[in-house]
């Protein structure tokens, strides 16, 4: 029985990168099968329970009924491949106006927006960098304007980033 405890820990500790990439490949086709573009798959260990949250978008925005065809289909999906061990919950959502950044084109698509950012360790003693987004190099390096002052952040640094909405 303490072994059977142990498992959980090293698995979420060690595989929830390969994990969160198994997981876009998998809920990516249905997705875009109903016409959606999938902005992005958060997986979030909570114990013996997690989170699945997905961010969907579409040209002609997305509605609650957008939302709920794409949960239908991800679930069938998701009880034939059986990718999550244990309970989990599932939400399909839009992007909304802090919109999260996931990928190299996410941040090419938004360049000169404010952006807020959460680093996986400091840098200069710090996680949380909000400023403009400059750029984003073919190396996948983020560069961003804080205060004056550039930071060039590589994408593998990130562990979170999103948009600042403009009120």
């Amino acid at each position: 029985m303490h072994e059977m405890g142990l498992r959980p820990i090293f698995y979420f500790g060690v595989k929830m990168g390969r994990a969160s990439q198994q997981l876009h490949d998998i809920i990516e086709p249905a997705v875009s099968a109903l016409g959606y573009e999938l902005v992005g798959v958060e997986h979030i260990a909570q114990g013996r329970h997690s989170m699945l949250r997905i961010y969907i978008d579409s040209a002609a925005g997305i509605t609650l009924d957008d939302c709920e065809k794409v949960s239908h289909q991800v679930s069938a999906v998701l009880d034939v491949e059986d990718p999550i061990h244990g309970h989990y919950t599932l939400e399909v959502s839009s992007p909304g106006l802090d919109r999260p950044l996931f990928t190299a084109e996410h941040y090419r698509r938004f360049v000169g927006s404010e952006v807020q950012v959460r680093l996986r360790t400091p840098l200069q003693g710090r996680r949380k960098f909000t400023g403009l987004l400059r750029g984003i190099g073919d190396d996948e390096v983020v560069v961003l304007e804080v205060d004056g002052s550039e930071y060039r952040l590589s994408l593998d640094q990130i562990e979170k980033a999103h948009l600042v909405p403009k009120w």
